[in-house]
């Protein structure tokens, strides 16, 4: 859809909500001439919570074996 530059200030919301529903875009034209496509945001993809972190935490050394060191519980 093209719509000059002066139908668009003067309807620029009800356009932004037209896009964000038909998922099309419009094109403003300046003196006939396009220069500036209206276009709805498409969402990202919600990250699953599940493995959100994969990969944040570096492991180094053993962290199994015990440290050798007297805990208070212990005494």
């Amino acid at each position: 859809m093209y719509i000059s530059a002066g139908e668009f200030k003067a309807k620029c919301l009800s356009l932004m909500d037209k896009v964000k529903e038909s998922h099309e875009e419009i094109i403003i034209t300046k003196y006939s001439k396009p220069v500036a496509r209206l276009l709805p945001v498409e969402g990202e993809p919600e990250k699953p919570l599940f493995g959100y972190l994969k990969g944040s935490v570096v492991i180094e050394g053993d962290i199994i074996s015990s440290l050798e060191e007297e805990w208070d519980a212990e005494k």
